[in-house]
């Protein structure tokens, strides 16, 4: 009786979390179909008038394809350095003894717990100087030195579990360390690697404050940047935003689903062992 009780109520609280979950996507979604005279109007499922128009909006008066190759671009070549020179770090991390290592990861660590508002002059000042701004290298440029310390340390994680025999015999078939990594060790590490490149991939895509600064010309924006083109100073055009929101978070989810696999037994591996 106990069992069955905590079976329902473990439901139960699940279910209430997946309604609270879901329903602001719904009611998203709601309104972007919504015509802008009733997009205010509250009504719980789609109507007959229901339309597409501020989809076709964004594509044809926003250039949000523009916006979403993009971010795309640099999403995804910021995390293939990040994965890149995360690994190396981390290899070293995880397989040599050597003195300050400890250190180097306090180090790693601290970095993630100062806020990124601190650099923007200086770091604002030096893409200036090498004319840098305004161009979609400046962002890949600053996202790959802000997760690379992040990365490093969760792929250390993972790396620490796979045994170091495995070089060894890589080492004795005649590889160096560099092609023994990539070799041997990156694809039993791939679950780890995969998990790392989605956070990685995700806070790119969603990142707005240095796009927003860095990026001035509309050629250049990123998907989040253009977004706040739908709020103004006295006006938000809600049907816009609620498709560009539906639009945005299509990448990241298929991501989701594909790699689920890999996103949940890297994380796992990460944390078991640091």
């Amino acid at each position: 009786m106990f069992k069955t009780l905590g079976k329902a109520t473990k439901f139960s609280v699940l279910a209430i979390w997946l309604v609270f979950t879901i329903f602001p996507l719904y009611w998203m979604f709601l309104t972007s179909i919504r015509p802008v005279r009733e997009v205010t109007k509250k009504f719980y499922y789609p109507h007959a008038n229901s339309t597409l128009d501020s989809y076709r909006t964004l594509f044809n008066q926003y250039a949000f394809g523009t916006y979403i190759r993009n971010s795309f671009i640099v999403s995804f070549a910021a995390s293939a350095f990040v994965i890149f020179i995360g690994m190396l770090g981390a290899y070293a991390l995880a397989r040599y003894k050597f003195k300050g290592k400890s250190q180097i990861m306090l180090v790693f660590l601290v970095t993630q717990m100062i806020p990124g508002l601190i650099a923007l002059a200086p770091l604002y000042l030096l893409l200036s100087k090498v004319h840098l701004l305004n161009t979609l290298i400046a962002l890949i440029f600053c996202y790959v030195g802000g997760m690379v310390p992040f990365a490093t340390i969760m792929l250390r994680g993972f790396l620490q579990r796979i045994p170091p025999e495995l070089d060894e015999a890589a080492l004795i078939d005649g590889c160096n360390r560099f092609t023994a990594l990539f070799r041997v060790v990156f694809p039993v590490a791939l679950p780890g690697i995969a998990a790392t490149f989605i956070f990685a991939f995700v806070q790119c895509w969603n990142e707005l404050f240095l796009a927003m600064v860095l990026i001035d010309s509309d050629a250049n924006k990123t998907f989040p940047v253009a977004e706040r083109s739908f709020v103004g100073a006295y006006y938000i055009e809600w049907g816009g935003l609620a498709a560009s929101v539906m639009i945005g978070i299509i990448p990241t989810v298929v991501m989701f689903g594909l790699m689920s696999k890999f996103m949940i037994s890297g994380l796992s591996a990460g944390i078991v062992k640091g």
